[in-house]
């Protein structure tokens, strides 16, 4: 599954390219799966909006809307005030693309944009979502956890007093932390020297602090490096990362550790895969 760094990358590629522009059409698939809103009211609700910005909150792809075209008129600036909404699951792609490209088997979203471009959404497993808000009926998206490249050391340190459980599923709490996922649970613990079934609340202020640093180096490289692509991860323009090829411990099981030489071990920790060095993390 994408997580922060791959869904950045995606949200600036997408704004590089799409931003100011307008949905002159909106079609979606016959998949029921992706649609948290249903596909005719999102068809009906994007046509004629002008994509002010496209961003990322958490795991989601933001894409700010301003009004349409029947509503313009009447309204001054172009604020947004409305949203559409993409998770992209387990495999999820969202493209940027000309309408000769040919269509992509499992595309569930295509819309065409006055600039002749087409912004697509194309996944397999259907997994994803897409949502949309207009804010005269509902509130704007937020994500429930905080954001783990600006967040600061008491609110980091706070998030995890008096926890119990592993602060590798501690971690991975979107309720806790946005868009923090196995890779970078695995790759920023490794970097701080901690293991990952450590209980989170017995973690001391500089074990806190030395994760919260490690966390957000590990999460902006990966950013400069266009995310991991470990499975079916491209960027908008359809181009695979490169932070798999910096992994310390993350899919290297049985590997020598890139500082120590020891084997990197393999746990399963909240239920998913866990990799660590059981020397250089304690």
């Amino acid at each position: 599954m994408p997580e922060l760094p791959e869904v950045e990358t995606i949200a600036r590629g997408v704004n590089a390219r799409v931003r100011g522009d307008r949905i002159v059409d909106a079609w979606f698939g016959s998949h029921r799966e992706p649609f948290k809103t249903p596909a005719q009211r999102q068809a009906k609700g994007l046509q004629g909006r002008e994509i002010v910005s496209v961003h990322r909150t958490g795991k989601h792809i933001i894409c700010e809307l301003g009004p349409s075209d029947q509503i313009r008129s009447q309204l001054s600036g172009h604020k947004a005030n409305a949203q559409w909404i993409v998770h992209l699951g387990m495999t999820g792609r969202l493209l940027v693309t000309t309408p000769d490209e040919p269509l992509a088997p499992h595309t569930h979203a295509r819309l065409t944009l006055s600039s002749g471009r087409e912004l697509r959404f194309v996944d397999p497993r259907r997994f994803g979502r897409l949502e949309f808000r207009d804010f005269a009926r509902s509130e704007k998206f937020e994500s429930p956890g905080a954001e783990p490249l600006t967040i600061e050391a008491a609110e980091f340190a706070a998030l995890f007093r008096g926890r119990k459980l592993a602060i590798k599923a501690a971690l991975l709490n979107q309720s806790l932390l946005a868009g923090v996922g196995n890779i970078y649970a695995d790759e920023s613990l490794f970097r701080a020297g901690l293991r990952p079934r450590r209980r989170a609340g017995r973690l001391t202020k500089v074990d806190l602090e030395r994760l919260r640093l490690a966390l957000r180096e590990v999460l902006e490289h990966a950013i400069q490096l266009g995310g991991s692509s470990v499975s079916d991860y491209v960027d908008a323009e359809g181009m695979p990362g490169f932070f798999q090829l910096e992994h310390f411990v993350y899919q290297r099981t049985g590997d020598p550790c890139r500082r120590c030489k020891d084997p990197i071990q393999r746990i399963v920790v909240a239920g998913r895969s866990t990799h660590y060095c059981a020397k250089c993390q304690v």
